[in-house]
């Protein structure tokens, strides 16, 4: 089983893909970074484009809220199938012991890297500005902190649905809920949904417009507009667990949701500054507002959208797809080292830029994926990561259809 999956009976193989999917976009999000126009990153490579920073901004765009919607809708199924205790048992091996386990190892990767890099660049120890003070609002989380953030809105379903439960005797409640539900899958969904994240967004008083939604990697407590982006997102997917059948409108939809998502999608890029990065809050709180909303509609219309794609092309069970659905959350563990290390190798190559990007990608996903089916996939981090153990020789076995 994958990390999201509870049984054959409820495999939901394209929204399976898309998660995997999502995680392997960010091999190339962070490969993007260091062909930004203006420097982001610690690698800064001899070519530069805008079509770099526009590469990274559509993938930022979505890619996170659609993992988070899915996450929520397969965590909600878990907690239906398992129970409680199993559920968390569940998530503490999962999803709290590779964090806890890996967090170090990929910090310490990323440091080591750096300093390679400086010493090509011919910088010293004395060049390096002073180390920062770490505390739980200053913990470097790296590209871990999905992890993370996902315990906290595990924590925070169990609790709603607790109290929900308690109160809810006859149901009522719960049939206005998946009413509403129901509403938000149309036309009017992502500007309801963008809403809220349009005002957690013009709060934010260091909102960096271009990025979107601020990423939470720097301390135990997500940033406000973070966790109202994410944490919707999340109760979104629990949500539709409840309301199976929107799914197969989700799967109509994705026409509408793609237009409207690419429609407010320019608008927020050319708010923000256009694809060069600004790398300065935005100040007029008249255009941040006008900014804030376009992200807000944008971000969850190209989730809904990258859903009603996957449930229409992906559906059927594919052994490929399934490999890599697998494989992601290992690739994604291990990526931005590798990605940090390919990209300090190639920064002084005379070769496009996007010739650069794709030895890159090519380079850790091959690195990547060879460790992962040499050392994961058949041993005991197998199952510890994919919830099964996949033996180096099995005799075929029928296929078996089930219902979704």
């Amino acid at each position: 089983m994958s990390a999201f999956e509870t049984g054959q009976s409820e495999r939901l193989h394209g929204l399976d893909a898309l998660r995997g999917g999502a995680l392997l976009l960010g091999v190339v999000l962070h490969g993007a970074l260091s062909f930004f126009p203006t420097q982001i990153w610690i690698v800064a490579d001899d070519q530069r484009s805008v079509w770099a920073s526009g590469l990274f901004f559509a993938i930022h765009l979505f890619r996170m809220t659609t993992f988070f919607v899915i996450a929520g809708l397969f965590a909600h199924m878990m907690v239906r199938r398992m129970g409680v205790w199993q559920f968390i048992k569940n998530r503490m091996i999962r999803i709290a012991g590779p964090l806890s386990v890996f967090w170090g190892v990929a910090l310490a990767a990323i440091i080591a890297v750096v300093i390679w890099n400086a010493s090509l660049n011919g910088l010293t120890a004395a060049d390096a500005p002073p180390p920062p003070k770490y505390d739980w609002t200053n913990m470097p989380l790296t590209h871990l902190w999905f992890l993370w953030v996902l315990l906290i809105l595990y924590a925070g379903m169990l609790i709603l649905r607790a109290s929900f439960k308690a109160l809810d005797r006859n149901g009522a409640w719960g049939r206005a809920v998946d009413r509403a539900t129901g509403g938000l899958i149309g036309p009017l969904g992502p500007f309801v949904l963008g809403a809220p994240l349009a005002v957690a967004l013009w709060l934010h008083p260091k909102w960096l417009a271009f990025f979107g939604v601020p990423t939470p990697d720097a301390g135990l407590v997500p940033n406000p507009a973070a966790l109202v982006a994410f944490g919707l997102a999340f109760g979104l997917g629990a949500l539709l667990d409840r309301r199976r059948d929107l799914l197969e409108r989700i799967k109509r939809l994705w026409a509408l949701h793609l237009g409207l998502a690419v429609a407010a999608g320019v608008a927020a890029l050319m708010l923000a500054g256009g694809p060069n990065p600004v790398l300065t809050p935005m100040t007029d709180p008249v255009t941040k507002a006008m900014t804030a909303a376009a992200f807000g509609v944008a971000t969850y219309a190209s989730a809904l959208a990258a859903m009603g794609l996957a449930l229409r092309f992906c559906s059927g069970h594919s052994a490929a797809r399934r490999y890599v659905a697998d494989a992601s959350y290992w690739i994604y563990i291990v990526h931005l080292p590798l990605v940090m290390a390919a990209q300090v190798l190639v920064q002084d190559w005379t070769l496009p830029w996007a010739v650069k990007l794709v030895l890159v990608v090519g380079g850790v996903l091959a690195v990547s994926v060879a460790s992962y089916e040499l050392l994961i996939r058949h041993s005991f981090m197998g199952r510890w990561l994919n919830g099964r153990r996949v033996p180096w020789r099995r005799k075929p076995t029928p296929a078996l259809v089930t219902a979704e």
